[in-house]
């Protein structure tokens, strides 16, 4: 594969058991759009693909009616992952255009990014797609608190699914709905109206996979205001959400080190980052995005959404408040950069 080959994306979808990872896989296998997929299923604990679909899930790769190749991991997802992209290339499977990775309930989907670009091989072959996270309204609370993975999954994840809503009321949902969005308030929320969506829609979040024009780009930020994290934000636990603004320009090298150093110390403790960047000496805007120790490579839009060009940051972080954060950039700027630090504000 050469440089100009587009990299595959590895799309995951996480969830606890029960919470509808096979349903919502059956859905996306239907998908005519998805048909030139592979899928792996890790075959620890709840398997997405069950008898009824599949039979029993062998090791090798099956082709299955829709045209997607499925396999169950054994041993370590690099290795999988390696052998894939090896039947791939000597024709033992048809060719694919994307993996779509069901991991089991109690996985932290976070560290599968920095699987695939610290590879050797597969950061040639492969590339973070999106994550997606189901969220059972039924049994949200309780595995909130009886599992911490539960906010680590809901964190890192690009597209949350709300299911079960049929089997609860809508203050229910309405409670749940603003739990998420004190955790990941950049994240699109669906309910039962994800299974209606084409494939190629549902995992298409992130400007790491499609170019983004400016209305885009506000959509994934979402709006600035204070009321996106809740004031009672208690029962999240020491997972918490921040917005930083700032206002001026950005020294995009110095700015760059000081992300670097961060997510080296506290990359497992930064659950995410996401934002838009006014760079110094750039007219277009940084569209920025990483998940705990990854940094997808930044990208521009041509235009800024509006007339203010402000630079807006999003972070989702275990046991790092926004003022350290803010103070350890500031800090950094005023001690390394040659050009007047932005102002940094809190929403």
């Amino acid at each position: 594969m050469n440089d100009k080959t587009p990299l595959l994306p590895v799309h995951v979808i996480s969830g606890f058991l029960g919470s509808g990872k096979t349903t919502l896989l059956k859905s996306v296998l239907a998908s005519e759009a998805f048909g030139d997929s592979a899928v792996l299923i890790n075959e620890f604990g709840d398997v997405g693909l069950d008898d009824r679909l599949l039979g029993e899930i062998a090791e090798d790769a099956i082709l299955l009616a829709s045209g997607c190749v499925c396999c169950t991991i054994r041993g370590e997802l690099s290795e999988a992952l390696r052998r894939l992209l090896s039947q791939r290339q000597d024709g033992t499977i048809p060719p694919f255009k994307r993996i779509v990775l069901e991991t089991t309930g109690l996985a932290d989907p976070g560290p599968i990014a920095s699987t695939i670009t610290a590879d050797p091989v597969l950061r040639h072959h492969l590339r973070p797609g999106t994550n997606l996270t189901l969220v059972d309204a039924v049994n949200a609370e309780a595995s909130q608190q009886q599992h911490p993975v539960w906010a680590s999954q809901v964190a890192v994840a690009d597209t949350l699914v709300i299911s079960k809503t049929d089997l609860v009321d809508d203050e229910a949902v309405a409670a749940l709905r603003q739990r998420l969005a004190g955790l990941n308030p950049a994240a699109r929320c669906l309910g039962p109206e994800a299974l209606d969506q084409p494939s190629d829609a549902l995992f298409a979040a992130g400007p790491h996979l499609q170019r983004f024009g400016p209305a885009a780009a506000t959509a994934w930020l979402g709006p600035w205001t204070p009321s996106a994290q809740p004031a009672d934000s208690g029962h999240l636990g020491d997972v918490h959400s921040f917005r930083l603004g700032l206002e001026g320009e950005v020294d995009w090298n110095c700015f760059g080190l000081w992300l670097s150093m961060l997510l080296n110390r506290h990359g497992a403790d930064i659950m995410r980052v996401k934002g838009v960047l006014h760079v110094r000496d750039d007219p277009r805007p940084v569209v920025l995005h990483g998940v705990q120790h990854t940094i997808h490579p930044p990208e521009h839009m041509e235009t800024w959404p509006d007339d203010e060009r402000r630079s807006e940051l999003i972070f989702i972080t275990r046991g790092i408040d926004a003022d350290r954060v803010a103070d350890s950039l500031s800090t950094f700027m005023d001690a390394v950069s040659d050009h007047p630090s932005p102002r940094i504000l809190h929403a």
